[in-house]
């Protein structure tokens, strides 16, 4: 006998999650009871507090690429999670929240029965690019189909599946199973790529932006950036395309620099925000976008060019059409290296966070993964963290995520066993997942984070101080013992006084291959927001 749940369970198979991040609940008893009997393919990873689940599938879905799910009970349960959703959805991750709801005669009908809210339906689809409501078990091929479609097909974004508590156990058609799905990369125009071509080619000063929809097009981009001579610059999302090291990777503060004179630029991937809201754009700069979301494309301002494609496709085209047509161009090494020396000279005063910065990647291996949060070393970090490979660097991206970090770095570590995974955190944000140590213990999940404690919300309290004639309020913090809490979950826990230390324990927590926290007290550090908020500049 086939039933709803059993429908759902095969679409993750395909799909290929062999991971569930989840909270069981009353409303999904017979959801799980169909899980029992597919451990062996998806294995059930229970956590401490909903917004985990959230969180583990987001970070898994942003370090592999592919989709992820969580599964949590309606009402609180489900709001519980919704921070996580927003995030995924800021940061384009392929998330599915599976969530429960009441008996399907009482939904919405105010009853006041276990874990109800009025339009839950509503919430999800706000938070999702689709969601689907399964009412009964004949919908549950066609719902679930569409809805895990739309998952691995156009720009990726976390979709919903909420289905009642009476339906999840209902019996569908045995002799049906659910179709296969299919991804269909959308390819470009050949006309406009051979308009963006022949633009590129007439371009003096080309700059690339690169943002998170250009990760899985690192290679080409790779090729287009030689073939250019043109740098290429990412803020959050993007970090990894092209790996620090190139003479052509520039940091944002280096990227708002050479958005001053640039002439043509090539955006993948990337909303192109910051620099079009904030740096300036005039008649003398031709923008050619690429973006798998057409709503995208002249969002800010019209591009010269926008072309609605798959980054890796578009990328292709480009290099072929490039390779016939495009000139010969000087090399720009000498140039990018006297710039990014002038640029360190700018960021020099941003001590000790670059230090820690330095600490934390040379323990790292190059294909370790980082998860920033917000801090005053993660802040810096969107600038100044060399990163060398895709999917490598982890944010909450613009939604800007407190207390995101841990739990996200449990869920890459999840779905990448076998790389280092490193998480850094403030007092403030590491509280709001600290329960997830227990996750960490019970699950085996080797992450190490490091927790910069200064007894405040640090940011908070700086702007207060420097803005409000230092009236600062309700931003100072009671903090227990860090390394204390850790061990009491059973958790390696360290202490470093300064960057070398910290160097030193990393490596030593990596070794140990164990849940570790490593405890780094701290006192106020320099605003970074100087390279954050860059000026106007045309």
């Amino acid at each position: 006998m086939t039933k709803t749940a059993d429908i759902i369970l095969q679409g993750l198979k395909e799909l290929g999650i062999a991971h569930l991040f989840c909270l069981p609940g009353v409303q999904n008893d017979d959801f799980f009871d169909a899980l029992y009997n597919e451990q062996g393919t998806i294995r059930p990873i229970q956590v401490r507090h909903e917004q985990a689940a959230g969180y583990m599938a987001l970070g898994a879905a942003m370090a592999t690429g592919r989709p992820q799910a969580y599964c949590v009970v309606p009402g609180p349960g489900f709001l519980n999670t919704t921070a996580a959703l927003s995030t995924a959805y800021a940061v384009n991750a392929p998330v599915l929240a599976l969530i429960g709801q009441i008996p399907t005669p009482a939904i919405d009908k105010d009853y006041g029965l276990l874990h109800e809210i009025p339009n839950q339906d509503g919430i999800l689809a706000s938070l999702t690019k689709a969601a689907t409501r399964i009412l009964d078990a004949g919908e549950a091929h066609d719902k679930v189909h569409a809805v895990l479609s739309a998952l691995i097909n156009g720009r990726p974004r976390p979709v919903g599946i909420e289905c009642p508590m009476n339906v999840w156990g209902a019996e569908v058609d045995s002799e049906q199973t659910l179709a296969p799905l299919v991804a269909q990369p959308v390819a470009p125009d050949p006309a406009l790529i051979e308009q963006a071509a022949a633009l590129l080619d007439k371009s003096t000063q080309p700059l690339i932006i690169v943002g998170g929809g250009a990760q899985h097009a690192s290679a080409e981009i790779t090729q287009l950036a030689e073939i250019l001579q043109a740098p290429v610059s990412a803020f959050r999302t993007g970090h990894g395309v092209l790996d620090s090291r190139h003479y052509l990777s520039v940091t944002s503060p280096l990227g708002n620099e050479l958005w001053k004179d640039c002439d043509v630029v090539l955006a993948i991937g990337t909303r192109l925000q910051m620099q079009q809201m904030a740096w300036g754009t005039d008649d003398q700069l031709k923008i050619i976008h690429i973006d798998i979301d057409e709503a995208a494309l002249g969002r800010h301002t019209d591009p010269a060019i926008g072309i609605l494609a798959d980054a890796r496709l578009a990328s292709e085209a480009l290099l072929e059409a490039l390779s016939a047509n495009n000139r010969s161009r000087p090399n720009r090494q000498a140039e990018m290296a006297e710039r990014k020396t002038q640029m360190a000279e700018r960021l020099a005063h941003l001590e000790p966070q670059l230090s820690f910065l330095g600490a934390i990647r040379n323990a790292l291996p190059e294909d370790g993964i980082f998860v920033e949060d917000l801090t005053q070393v993660g802040y810096v970090s969107r600038f100044a963290f060399p990163v060398y490979q895709p999917r490598t660097f982890l944010t909450s991206g613009y939604q800007g995520t407190l207390g995101w970090g841990y739990a996200s770095a449990l869920g890459a570590k999840v779905a990448c066993p076998d790389r280092a995974v490193v998480s850094i955190a403030g007092d403030g944000g590491f509280m709001f997942n600290a329960q997830e140590l227990a996750s960490a213990v019970r699950h085996n999940i080797a992450v190490v984070v490091v927790v910069f404690s200064d007894g405040a919300f640090g940011n908070v309290a700086r702007i207060q101080q420097e803005n409000y004639d230092g009236r600062t309020i309700a931003s100072d913090l009671k903090n227990p013992s860090f390394s204390a809490l850790a061990e009491s979950f059973g958790v390696m826990a360290l202490e470093a006084g300064g960057p070398d230390e910290l160097e030193t324990t990393i490596k030593d927590a990596l070794d140990a291959n164990v849940p570790a926290l490593i405890e780094v007290p701290c006192g106020e550090m320099p605003s970074p927001w100087d390279m954050v908020l860059l000026p106007k500049v045309r």
